[in-house]
């Protein structure tokens, strides 16, 4: 049995890319099929490590005005 490190997968897969391909890789994952969720969230998590407190704070703000202000889908 295989033991993927589906965090580890994902950063291999994206590791050498240009900064043009992270964007193309970030803008295609967004509003796409559910199984890219993933790979934003390990990209996601690199990101909340890599900043400050500051701007993790800034972070939470524009999420949560943008989280305001989406209206509720139906359940």
């Amino acid at each position: 049995m295989i033991n993927l490190d589906l965090r580890q997968a994902i950063i291999n897969n994206v590791r050498n890319n240009s900064k043009k391909e992270m964007k193309d890789v970030i803008e295609d994952s967004i509003g796409n099929d559910e199984k890219t969720l993933p790979g934003l969230g390990v990209l996601f998590e690199m990101i909340w490590k890599g900043i400050s407190a500051e701007e993790q704070a800034k972070l939470i703000d524009v999420l949560h005005t943008k989280l305001q202000q989406s209206k509720p889908s139906a359940t």
